[in-house]
């Protein structure tokens, strides 16, 4: 059975689907010595390069995804190399070998908290995509107070310059009675740019701090300090996969918790151990 060389390419860890139909658009990826074009597929039989490098190609029930949240700070930007030097996202991520970190979504440059990172461009994608729905939770410091006209705005939706967005919910979250600043906690389906900060500038209010602390099910580690990445075990991934209809990895036999855990830390696989031969 055929399926796109794009989402071929990204279950093997290349990339996100979006940044590998750019390499194929640019001619970096050949399909059994012919150089692809976009919409073509694939069979299990194809023999794939890219930039002229054979990829092995695992069917997806064999697949081993790691996922990891990683507590991002102000000041690193979502991209893998920056032209202007500054840090990126990917600077404190644990290295890999063969693969690729492909990051889910972005936030900008002065907005902290949670990201998500996974080896399965695949995963990445459909975690991305509008219709699966994942709420994003954002605690916001915004300078002046929302009133009830504007937060009903805010519920019922406004028309920003790429559209109508609106948040699901709006919880204050506390406030010194002579501070001029006002923390609020929303949630929003929505990814589109800048979208919390231009809602709130929208009603007239500057947002002076932002931070992600929920995607989904998962909320960002009360424990898990900034430049920090914490890695999600089976059973926390399980979930993820089930909601995007993805086949998850049977840990038996040859990818047993044991072996698993030698591939991620490079340690090698505890030994069965032997039988005292003094005991009865």
């Amino acid at each position: 059975m055929s399926e796109k060389l794009q989402k071929v390419l990204a279950r093997a860890g290349l990339g996100s689907r979006r940044e590998l139909e750019v390499w194929i658009a640019d001619g970096r990826v050949s399909v059994n010595g012919k150089v692809a074009t976009l919409g073509d597929r694939v069979e299990p039989e194809d023999v794939l390069r890219v930039d002229g490098r054979i990829i092995r190609v695992k069917p997806e029930e064999d697949i081993v995804r790691r996922v990891i949240i990683y507590h991002k700070p102000a000041g690193e930007v979502c991209s893998r190399n920056d032209p202007e030097g500054r840090p990126t996202v990917f600077d404190n991520l644990p290295r890999l070998q063969g693969m690729r970190w492909v990051q889910v979504g972005r936030l900008d440059i002065n907005t902290t908290g949670l990201m998500l990172f996974t080896t399965d461009g695949e995963l990445a994608h459909r975690l991305m995509h509008p219709s699966n729905g994942f709420v994003r939770e954002y605690a916001v410091r915004t300078r002046g107070e929302l009133t009830d006209e504007q937060r009903s705005a805010l519920l019922e939706g406004v028309m920003l310059e790429d559209g109508v967005s609106k948040f699901d919910s709006i919880e204050e979250a506390g406030h010194n009675e002579d501070a001029a600043n006002r923390w609020y906690k929303v949630s929003l389906t929505g990814g589109k740019y800048r979208e919390v900060r231009r809602l709130f500038q929208s009603q007239g209010l500057d947002v002076s701090r932002l931070m992600r602390i929920r995607f989904g099910d998962l909320t960002l580690p009360s424990g898990l300090r900034m430049g920090r990445w914490q890695e999600l075990t089976e059973e926390e991934i399980r979930p993820l996969l089930d909601r995007v209809d993805l086949k998850g990895k049977k840990y038996t036999g040859l990818y047993g918790r044991a072996r698993l855990r030698h591939q991620r830390g490079g340690n090698k696989p505890p030994r069965k151990p032997r039988r005292n031969p003094y005991r009865r």
